[in-house]
C-alpha cells in the first residue's frame, strides 16, 4: 500500500513537505525536551535552598525520566490512533503548567513529583518517542539520517538550554526561570503541534530504497516480546552508564572547585556534539543498519566513560566532553530503527515508546545511583567504574543479537536458489 495523493498521485514520503516537517518536528523537540535538562542545571541551587543530600536532589531528575518514559507509551499510542499534533498541544499546556507549578514548590518532594507528573508524563514525553516514530514514516530512502536529525532536537536542547538556564538562574534565581519556561513553551510548542496536525503516510516501498526486512512472528527469530525485552534490557544498561555524565557534570565540576558555570559549559559541549554524533550515525545506520551501528556507538561510548576516571583537569574534562557527546550521541535513535525493522509499522508508536522508555529509565536509574555512590563514597569515581560496566552488558545484548541476525541470515542465503 502507498501513501498517495490522488489529486497529485505523489507520495509525501521523502518529499519537500516531509523535509519541511522535520524542521517543524526538530524546533518542537528542541524547545519540549527543556524539561530533561532544566533540572540537571538548578540541581546545585535546588539542593543548596531545600538542604537536602545530592542523591536526594537527583530525585527531581529520576522522577522526570521515569516520568518521560512511562508518557512515551501513553504519548506513543495516542498519536498511533490520533496522530502526533493531539498529544503536542495536551503536552504543550502540561509543560507550562508543571514549570509555573514547580516555581513554589516548597520542598523537594512537591519539587519531584511535579516534574515527574507534569513535565515528564504529561509534558515533553510527547516530544520525543512520538516524532521519532512518526518521523520514519514520512521518509524511506533517508530514514536513518532523518530520524537522527529528529532525534537531535532532544540533544539540540542539551546544547542551547544549559547555559541560558544557567545565566537566569544566577540573575533571577531558579524560580522566576521556571516561570519563564513556562510561559516560552506554552507559546511556543501549542502553535507548534497545529502545524503537524496532517496524519503520517501508509506504508510505502520506494524505488531504490534500502532493503526491508520482513515483519514476521519471529523477528531475529524469537518472539516479538523477547526482543523487545532484550532491546528493553539493553536500553535501560546503555543510559544507565549515559546519565553519569550527563546527570553529574555540573556537579562534579562544582566538587572539583571549577564551578557550576563550568560544568553547564561542559554539559552544552557534550550534548552539541551529541547532535554530530546523531546526524552522522544516521548517516552510517543507513549504509550498515541498526544493529551494527548501535554496537558501535555503546562501544565508543565505554571508551569515553573510560577516559573520566584518570584525567579530571579542566581542559582534558572539557576535551572528554565532547568526546563523549561524539560518541554516546547516536545511540538513541538507533533502537527506533531496529523497532522500525523488525516489528510491524502498525505498532510502531508504542512499541518505540517502550523501548524508548527502557532508556530513559536507564538515565533515571543511572542520574539517581551515581548520586546514591558518591553520597557513599564521598567520590564519582565508582560512579564512573559503575557507568562502564552497565555498558558492557548492553554491548553484550547487542553483540548476541547481532550474531542473531547474521546467523539467520547466512541460514536464508543457504535456502535460496542458486
Amino acid at each position: 500500500m502507498s501513501a498517495v495523493s490522488p489529486a497529485t498521485n505523489a507520495s509525501p514520503v521523502d518529499s519537500g513537505y516531509a523535509w519541511l516537517r522535520l524542521v517543524i518536528v526538530l524546533a518542537t523537540m528542541t524547545i519540549a525536551s527543556s524539561g530533561m535538562y532544566v533540572v540537571v542545571v538548578v540541581l546545585p541551587a535546588v539542593q543548596a535552598e531545600f538542604g537536602v543530600a545530592r542523591a536526594d536532589a537527583s530525585l527531581p531528575y529520576t522522577l522526570t525520566m521515569i516520568g518521560f518514559g512511562i508518557g512515551g507509551i501513553l504519548m506513543g499510542r495516542l498519536s498511533d490512533r490520533y496522530g502526533v499534533a493531539l498529544p503536542l498541544a495536551a503536552s504543550a499546556i502540561c509543560l507550562a503548567a508543571g514549570y509555573a507549578l514547580a516555581s513554589y514548590a516548597g520542598g523537594i518532594v512537591t519539587f519531584a513529583i511535579v516534574h515527574g507528573v507534569l513535565i515528564g508524563l504529561l509534558g515533553s514525553s510527547a516530544s520525543f518517542a512520538p516524532l521519532m516514530a512518526d518521523t520514519s514514516f514520512w521518509f524511506e530512502r533517508r530514514r536513518g539520517i532523518a530520524v537522527a536529525i529528529c532525534a537531535s532536537g532532544n540533544y539540540l536542547a542539551g546544547a542551547l538550554w544549559p547555559p541560558v538556564i544557567q545565566h537566569f538562574v544566577t540573575t533571577i534565581g531558579w524560580r522566576q526561570t521556571y516561570l519563564g519556561m513556562a510561559l516560552f513553551c506554552l507559546v511556543t510548542v501549542l502553535p507548534l503541534s497545529w502545524l503537524l496536525r496532517r496524519r503520517r503516510p501508509a506504508v510505502v516501498h520506494a524505488p531504490g530504497a534500502a532493503p526491508v526486512v520482513l515483519h514476521s512472528a519471529q523477528p531475529l527469530g524469537m518472539s516479538p516480546g523477547a526482543l523487545q525485552t532484550l532491546l528493553s534490557i539493553a536500553g535501560v544498561a546503555c543510559c544507565v552508564a549515559m546519565a553519569m555524565p550527563q546527570v553529574h557534570i555540573v556537579a562534579y565540576c562544582g566538587d572539583l572547585g571549577y564551578g557550576a558555570a563550568r560544568g553547564a559549559q561542559m554539559l552544552s559541549l557534550m550534548l552539541g556534539f551529541g547532535i554530530v554524533s546523531r546526524l552522522v550515525f544516521g548517516l552510517i545506520a543507513d549504509r550498515i543498519g541498526g544493529l551494527r551501528t548501535l554496537l558501535l556507538g555503546s562501544t565508543m561510548q565505554a571508551i569515553a566513560l573510560v577516559l573520566f576516571l584518570p584525567f579530571d583537569s579542566l581542559a582534558s574534562l572539557y576535551l572528554i566532553s565532547a568526546l563523549f557527546g561524539l560518541f554516546q550521541g547516536g545511540i538513541v535513535p538507533q533502537y527506533a530503527m531496529v523497532v522500525r525493522q523488525y516489528f510491524a509499522p502498525r505498532e510502531a508508536g508504542e512499541r518505540v515508546g517502550v523501548v524508548l522508555m527502557a532508556t530513559l529509565l536507564g538515565m533515571a536509574l543511572g542520574g539517581w545511583l551515581s548520586g546514591k555512590i558518591f553520597d557513599v563514597t564521598g567520590s564519582y569515581d565508582a560512579a564512573f567504574i559503575n557507568g562502564i560496566g552497565w555498558n558492557l552488558l548492553n554491548i553484550a545484548i547487542i553483540y548476541a543479537l547481532l550474531r542473531r541476525s547474521r546467523r539467520l541470515d547466512l541460514d536464508h542465503s543457504r535456502l535460496e536458489p542458486a
